[in-house]
């Protein structure tokens, strides 16, 4: 069915003219890159929980503080290292990774990407004052990664979406499971995989956690795809029904943000947007916080009725 796009903002996302807003020069201590960024707010501070790689290719999360949303001062020391606790230390040993921030009630969740030996689970921790850091667990197997939770339960259970797979240039879908108590996960569902020859086609992820709206929950997700010079990763949004959300209500069948811009072109990893964090402000003004390249991080606004307009184009086909 052809749809008319007339007087649609198809790409809604605005880019910072003074982007990249975070670079390596920017970190008090010695790294190589820093990239892919939580984002929350926290009483009247805007606070970013960044991805540090350090001069060993290893990584570390480091938090940054900011009143406007866009001068961040990082602090001088990392905030969570790989663990040296025996149960968590396997598992860690090679890095920690792709934070994602949820607040719950009076607590900020933490899921991260724990990556060692075996592959890569995806770590669940919390805080409540962004000082102390406490691990909850490691609520997946290997290999899983791109884990968001929403900021709310849903019938009396804690839901979390996933990626399953997708290491190695195999492909990787977009699954949702529940759980009593954020360390027991189960009733996982498939929520959307790649389509073929589509922009994302090799595989997906959820980037950024979940957004309540009167239409539904807004997901923004990561889509790759494998072209002669290499990867694209870009990014889409996905709405899904708020009392069953693995009812997918409605998602954008092209990309809305894309790498253009040198910073996110060139860098160690070429040709990648990667959002980990999204605050919604009061005047329907979203903010968008994104890795460049594995490089730098950059921040894009839009307003979210663009993006629930463009996902409730047409409904979900069911080709996924």
């Amino acid at each position: 069915m052809h749809t008319d796009y007339q007087n649609i903002n198809l790409l809604p996302f605005k880019k910072y003219n003074g982007n990249p807003i975070i670079r390596r020069e920017d970190v008090p201590y010695p790294c190589n890159t820093v990239f892919n960024a939580a984002a929350c707010k926290y009483g009247d501070e805007y606070i970013l929980l960044l991805r540090v790689e350090d001069l060993e290719g290893r990584s570390h999360l480091t938090l940054a503080r900011s009143r406007d949303g866009i001068g961040f001062t990082i602090d001088r020391m990392p905030w969570v290292i790989p663990s040296q606790d025996l149960y968590y230390e396997p598992y860690e040993r090679y890095g920690v990774e792709d934070p994602r921030i949820t607040q719950i009630d009076e607590t900020f969740y933490i899921t991260y990407t724990a990556f060692g030996p075996y592959g890569v689970r995806i770590g669940i921790g919390k805080t409540k004052d962004f000082k102390g850091f406490e691990r909850i667990c490691l609520a997946t197997e290997v290999d899983n990664k791109d884990g968001v939770l929403f900021p709310e339960k849903i019938d009396g259970e804690y839901v979390m979406i996933t990626r399953p797979g997708g290491l190695g240039g195999q492909r990787g879908d977009i699954w949702i499971s529940s759980s009593p108590d954020l360390i027991h996960w189960g009733k996982s569902r498939l929520l959307m995989y790649p389509r073929p020859g589509a922009w994302g086609s090799q595989k997906l992820g959820a980037s950024t956690p979940p957004i309540k709206t009167e239409e539904g929950w807004l997901v923004f997700y990561h889509g790759v795809r494998q072209v002669a010079s290499g990867k694209i990763y870009r990014i889409g949004a996905m709405l899904l029904d708020l009392e069953n959300p693995h009812t997918l209500k409605g998602y954008t069948s092209h990309f809305i943000l894309g790498p253009e811009e040198p910073y996110e072109r060139i860098g160690d990893v070429p040709n990648v947007v990667f959002p980990c964090g999204a605050i919604l402000e009061k005047d329907n003004m979203l903010r968008i916080y994104y890795g460049v390249a594995d490089t730098a991080i950059a921040m894009a606004t839009a307003d979210i009725k663009d993006i629930i307009r463009l996902c409730l184009i047409s409904p979900p086909d069911n080709t996924f």
